[in-house]
């Protein structure tokens, strides 16, 4: 078969398609290689527990390398002196895997968010952006420990994108869909947050959501909601994730 000046377009087009994919895969490949050493467990220990480390979500360095950033749901409520304690587990620069002890330092309850201080060294930073920047159809990633440390402690990446950015409390379709929570969201002033078309796990919260070229940091995963059947789809969506904007982190760093 001849090639017109038609087909050889066609491939040219097509094989610049692959050399562009390849390329983008290859900087993804390296922004997670630089995120990882970032990514930490959070959890309570316990000497005497059995187990002795339980995960309870996600968390990520940020600012000096001794703040750690997650959602406020994962941080356990203070209560018994006599309860596991708050802990980090990362892994230092030989691999090697370290439990340090946490403090609370500020929690932002309105946008699931908080801010812990680490013993130790400093580990390395990921740089937060403004989230103003952000648009719908961004590609991003997010890392993290999915399905409770299911897979074991060893950070694992989704890939996908930004594809809608929406205000948090919609407003029901009658008064018998509002409740407790969509009445305070209200009462204290909806905000908007990121939808994902990637889908997070439990263990996911926390995780930060990344720009795949540069790895900073926009958002941090927080409301999944995971249903298995296609009937269920209309009451009760499937794989839709969502992350809070990183402004709201921004804002609540407390001073070095």
């Amino acid at each position: 078969m001849k090639l017109t000046k038609f087909h050889l377009s066609l491939l040219l087009l097509s094989a610049l398609a692959c050399f562009s994919s390849g390329n983008a895969l290859a900087d993804l490949a390296d922004t997670i290689e630089r995120i990882k050493p970032s990514i930490v467990v959070v959890g309570t220990y316990k000497k005497t527990n059995s187990p002795q480390f339980v995960l309870r979500g996600t968390g990520f360095v940020i600012s000096n390398g001794n703040l750690v950033a997650t959602n406020a749901h994962v941080v356990p409520e203070a209560g018994d002196p006599d309860a596991p304690v708050l802990v980090i587990q990362a892994r230092n620069a030989s691999g090697e895997t370290q439990i340090r002890r946490a403090v609370l330092v500020n929690r932002d309850r309105n946008h699931d968010l908080a801010v812990l201080r680490i013993e130790g060294t400093a580990l390395p930073a990921l740089k937060l952006r403004s989230s103003a920047t952000v648009r719908e159809g961004q590609l991003i990633a997010f890392t993290g420990f999915p399905i409770g440390g299911a897979l074991g402690f060893s950070p694992v990446t989704h890939r996908g994108m930004v594809s809608s950015i929406t205000p948090i409390a919609l407003p029901g379709a009658n008064a018998g869909q509002l409740n407790e929570k969509v009445i305070r969201r209200i009462k204290t002033g909806t905000f908007n947050i990121f939808q994902l078309d990637a889908t997070a796990y439990p263990g996911n919260s926390g995780s930060p959501v990344f720009d795949q070229e540069s790895g900073e940091v926009i958002g941090v995963i927080n409301m999944v909601f995971i249903k298995g059947t296609k009937e269920s789809a209309l009451s009760q969506p499937s794989g839709i994730t969502y992350a809070i904007p990183a402004n709201y982190l921004l804002e609540g760093i407390p001073l070095q």
